[in-house]
């Protein structure tokens, strides 16, 4: 680990993690905002992943999101990487109270870390939108479940949704209290993988009143003047903890 950052979190009591796509990309799960998916997307589908990844999308075409959403958004092979070891490590030595996610993968919870919160939902839940039923990623992947690639319940036919907040939709209330509620009482805020650009998740660093803000991203971010430690690189290099 990067001798500054682990100095910071030897002396902290509190730590909170926030993190974006850079902390998945390192588990060769792409971004599908970078300019090669923003390139796949027109090319395949003719619109952006944002268009495709709305709720009016979902709603009125149904068919063509699911096509998309299995192909990009679903790496059912990804493993947790050195960033997300690292974090579950701090998390057992008792330094990292919380993680606060962008991502849908649950890379974190497959790494070890319990206290996370999924901002943005994840690919491993998902519900069916009439009778509430829920059901695991593997069954929403089986065309045996499927009438032209949307996947319906068992109990009453109703589509089942991925537990994710698709764009147009508001972030789950009671997560984003949680959130805010861990960053206002932590001591050290480390920000990893994301420019900080994205709404409503990028403002919850205003919450934050603690000592220490550490960002690490490989470009710069809006916020680098605001932090204590900046550090452009890879989040899994940057963290790694050597045996």
């Amino acid at each position: 680990m990067d001798k500054r950052l682990a100095k910071i979190i030897e002396d902290s009591k509190s730590v909170v993690f926030f993190g974006g796509a850079g902390v998945s990309t390192e588990s060769n799960i792409p971004d599908f905002r970078s300019e090669k998916g923003l390139y796949q997307a027109q090319q395949e589908y003719g619109c952006s992943p944002e268009e495709i990844l709305s709720h009016t999308f979902f709603v009125n075409k149904t068919e063509t999101f699911f096509d998309y959403y299995k192909k990009n958004l679903i790496y059912v092979d990804a493993e947790p990487n050195k960033a997300h070891k690292a974090l579950a490590y701090l998390e057992d030595q008792g330094k990292l109270k919380a993680i606060v996610t962008q991502n849908i993968d649950g890379l974190h919870q497959k790494a070890g870390n319990k206290n996370v919160f999924e901002l943005h939902g994840s690919v491993l839940r998902n519900y069916c939108m009439k009778c509430g039923k829920f059901y695991d990623l593997e069954y929403i992947m089986d065309e045996k479940n499927c009438d032209s690639g949307i996947p319906h319940c068992k109990e009453c036919g109703g589509i089942v949704k991925p537990d994710v907040v698709l764009y147009e939709e508001a972030l789950d209330s009671d997560c984003m209290m949680a959130a805010i509620k861990a960053i206002e009482e932590a001591d050290t805020l480390i920000i990893g993988g994301t420019s900080l650009v994205v709404y409503p998740a990028a403002g919850l660093i205003r919450y934050f009143k603690g000592n220490n803000l550490v960002l690490i991203n490989k470009q710069s971010t809006p916020y680098d003047s605001k932090a204590d430690l900046v550090i452009n690189d890879y989040i899994g290099k940057v963290m790694e903890i050597k045996e």
